[in-house]
């Protein structure tokens, strides 16, 4: 475990400005008081559906993600920071797909060892030569950060292919919004709401060059048991376009149609939520359902375009993630803004000797493992745990990965003792067009709701948070709030604001659980 977990809101003198505020209102709030709130955003998110499927636990798989009332935040200086570093990993990511699946300059260049890319199980040769509309391959990325001091950010995991959650992004805003409107009028936070409409923007940059201004957009899901499904429904909602299973659509001398109550509409551009393998039974798995037939062959014709591109998995691969800075040097020239984790690879003898005989201290990955599966906490692992792996990592070294055991920044948290710091990640969602990259202010905060837990991951047991970019220093939000004041806000508003060092019941344990 390294280092002593970093306190994001700080207590007593050391109370950071940003959660000024907040500290404030958990002063003066009746535990109650928020126990009932609590309560009341259960009811609201059973009332709107937001259901995550967790299957193989036996029971009901559909139940709700936790979700934490206390936000998360950060002060702009603090984002601006990350952003950019997010903007310049996706961009390298990015070019280094086009790389691998067109010259393969880094493989030549030694930067990259070629068997981790053309001998990787995500690598897809299907993709090899073919350039996707406007040459972007991870059009929506889901990047995991993870913060360990006040300047100190670095990336846990990249998500290229189809990354999950930027509804509860949404639906945590949204919510906040209803149950603590005073709180948040105390603060400018920048908006995560126009969220949709930039995805529907990037979807329709994608389109074919023939699919004119109005390219026609449709999400492709696997169905309703699969776990993000809700997200799939609410965004198709949120965009105005349709969610469609692989029999609503079907190709014809290699032009995608979907069935509709008027007869077949020629479609431009797919947001997929299938993994490749089941995307296409001529082209992948032959005893898939989920996809289409044909479309592979309608992609790489330039009549349809696939967001995020099939392929992307190489990009993500736990395996490929230590060479990401690598990335960034080789086709930017840049040096990273964003710190990887230190990795050790398990298919080298040398790193595989240094994991075995550290397992007690290691966390330990399957290299194309998700949401929180196949992956040993060492400290917090048992002796048969770790003997288990030990056996697995020296069956198959090349599937395992293993990182240090980061103190991972914490944050107020309400639980059911009260109010006790937790560890968070958190995931932006980044966009990206031949012309430009976006990010919303913020992303998913997911919390590790057990004390001393490790593991944010929804299927795991970890919780949310809304995350609150603060669009200005506290100085110019009281400013900002007087005038608002003088327009006619409640007088407690200001009071309130102006009181904003009062020192918060939550005190951090300083406990430095790590991750």
């Amino acid at each position: 475990m390294t280092g002593i977990a970093f306190d994001e809101m700080g207590s007593g003198s050391e109370l950071r400005p940003a959660y000024a505020a907040v500290a404030q209102w958990l002063t003066h709030t009746p535990a109650q008081d928020l126990a009932a709130k609590r309560a009341e955003a259960e009811v609201l998110f059973r009332r709107v559906g937001i259901t995550f499927a967790v299957y193989g636990e036996g029971g009901d798989p559909e139940r709700l993600i936790p979700f934490d009332i206390i936000p998360r935040i950060l002060a702009r200086e603090e984002w601006e920071g990350l952003s950019a570093g997010l903007t310049q990993r996706v961009r390298a990511l990015n070019a280094f797909l086009a790389d691998v699946y067109q010259k393969q300059d880094i493989i030549r260049a030694g930067r990259i060892p070629d068997r981790l890319v053309n001998g990787n199980e995500q690598f897809r040769p299907e993709m090899q030569g073919f350039i996707p509309p406007g040459g972007i391959y991870t059009h929506i990325a889901g990047i995991d950060v993870v913060r360990t001091g006040p300047e100190q950010f670095c990336v846990l995991e990249d998500n290229a292919r189809t990354p999950s959650g930027v509804s509860y992004m949404l639906e945590n805003r949204e919510a906040m919004l209803r149950l603590f409107p005073k709180l948040m009028a105390r603060h400018r936070i920048a908006p995560v709401n126009r969220y949709p409409e930039e995805l529907l923007t990037t979807l329709k940059a994608a389109a074919p060059e023939r699919a004119g201004p109005k390219p026609t957009v449709v999400i492709l899901t696997p169905g309703s048991f699969n776990s993000a499904y809700y997200e799939h429904c609410f965004l198709a909602d949120e965009m105005g376009v349709e969610v469609l299973e692989g029999a609503d659509l079907f190709v014809d001398e290699g032009i995608v149609y979907m069935r509709t109550t008027a007869g077949a509409k020629r479609v431009d551009v797919i947001y997929r939520r299938i993994d490749d393998d089941y995307l296409d039974p001529e082209a992948f798995r032959e005893d898939s359902t989920l996809g289409v037939p044909g479309l592979m062959a309608a992609y790489r014709a330039g009549n349809v375009a696939l967001c995020n591109a099939p392929g992307c998995g190489i990009a993500d691969d736990k395996a490929i993630y230590p060479y990401v800075p690598e990335m960034i040097r080789f086709y930017l020239g840049e040096e990273p803004l964003l710190a990887n984790v230190p990795t050790l690879l398990c298919e080298r003898e040398a790193d595989r000797a240094e994991v075995l005989a550290n397992l007690d201290k290691l966390v330990v990955k399957l290299a194309q493992g998700s949401g929180g599966y196949g992956m040993m906490i060492g400290p917090h692992a048992t002796d048969a745990e770790r003997d288990d792996f030990a056996a697995r990592i020296r069956a198959r070294p090349q599937d395992y990965i293993a990182q240090p055991t980061l103190a991972l920044s914490t944050v107020p948290t309400l639980v059911e003792g009260g109010i006790a710091p937790r560890h968070v990640d958190l995931r932006p969602f980044v966009l990206s067009t031949k012309d430009q990259v976006r990010i919303v202010p913020g992303g998913l905060t997911r919390v590790a709701l057990r004390e001393g837990s490790l593991v944010v991951n929804s299927s795991q047991g970890g919780g949310t948070k809304d995350t609150w970019v603060l669009e200005a220093e506290p100085a110019q939000q009281s400013q900002s709030q007087s005038q608002s004041q003088s327009q006619g806000q409640s007088q407690s508003q200001g009071q309130s604001q102006s009181q904003g060092q009062s020192q918060s019941q939550w005190q951090s344990s300083g406990s430095g659980a790590a991750c």
